[in-house]
């Protein structure tokens, strides 16, 4: 695709098209200035339509994954990162690439030439092209945030207490999966290790059903946990937890348990060697 002689009006025209696109943009009623800056959305309209500008010099182009486009592909990817974090939705990210298109094509319509008219449709199509590009940026960038912040929850829900010396507790709340299991046994692990515990505690009493997929994942950090020379007791076992263990018939012989959680406490601490003496003053 040609696009020499539009190129050349864009190089003649870029100071007021910019003009036109910012003027555009700030009169336009998806405005966020509550999000990002006058000055910043000046300055990231300058830079955009100059890195544009460059990459069309070549003259000959299609493809955005080109080399040529590498710069902008780049600013893209920037601002499509920023303005996800800072709250745009994706179509207002978007917007930021397709709202060049109507004081573009004002400005080159101004024209006379017939030619120059019918080779800004090409770049209309470059422009729809790049407009994607930033949408697909700002949707992995959302995504990325999404599983980093999931992540962030699933430590924070599965917390490991030194409760005293070679003694830890690890309590459970809410569904017990195959993901939080895996996050479950290596920060048992990690900590067991750190701590050099002898005895660790996963109370279950937060957790509102145990099923067969439960219980499989409670044994196989209890082995787990063993193999790091540590003994595991799961307490919270309530009547209802008893029953349908029984029910399943799942077998928890090798596995220690207690009712409460201060019971699998006082066991701890005295399988850890340690006594606990009333004072009498």
């Amino acid at each position: 695709m040609s696009i020499n002689t539009f190129f050349d009006v864009l190089q003649q025209q870029e100071q007021s098209i910019l003009n036109l696109w910012i003027q555009a943009q700030m009169t336009a009623s998806s405005l966020r200035l509550d999000l990002i800056s006058e000055k910043d959305l000046q300055q990231q309209s300058k830079e955009f339509l100059k890195l544009f500008v460059q990459a069309l010099r070549n003259g000959d182009t299609t493809d955005i994954d080109s080399s040529q486009f590498e710069l902008v592909r780049q600013f893209l990817m920037n601002i499509s990162q920023s303005r996800a974090q800072q709250g745009f939705t994706p179509a207002e990210t978007a917007n930021f690439v397709f709202s060049l298109k109507e004081p573009l094509f004002n400005k080159i319509s101004e024209t006379d030439s017939k030619k120059t008219l019918e080779e800004f449709w090409g770049i209309s199509s470059i422009l729809d092209k790049l407009g994607l590009f930033t949408f697909e940026q700002y949707q992995q960038t959302r995504e990325d945030m999404i599983s980093r912040q999931q992540q962030e929850m699933l430590e924070l829900s599965t917390p490991v207490v030194k409760l005293w010396e070679g003694v830890l507790v690890l309590p459970l709340i809410g569904t017990l999966d195959s993901a939080r299991t895996q996050q479950v046994m290596e920060s048992l692990l990690q900590k067991i290790v750190d701590t050099n515990s002898a005895v660790a505690i996963i109370d279950i009493t937060g957790i509102p059903t145990v099923d067969t997929l439960v219980a499989q994942h409670l044994i196989k950090t209890v082995n787990a946990a063993r193999l790091m020379g540590a003994e595991c007791i799961v307490s919270g076992i309530r009547p209802q937890i008893a029953q349908t263990i029984v029910h399943l018939g799942i077998s928890l012989q090798e596995v220690t348990t207690k009712a409460t959680l201060s019971d699998a406490v006082a066991f701890a601490i005295k399988t850890a060697g340690f006594t606990i003496v009333k004072s009498l003053s």
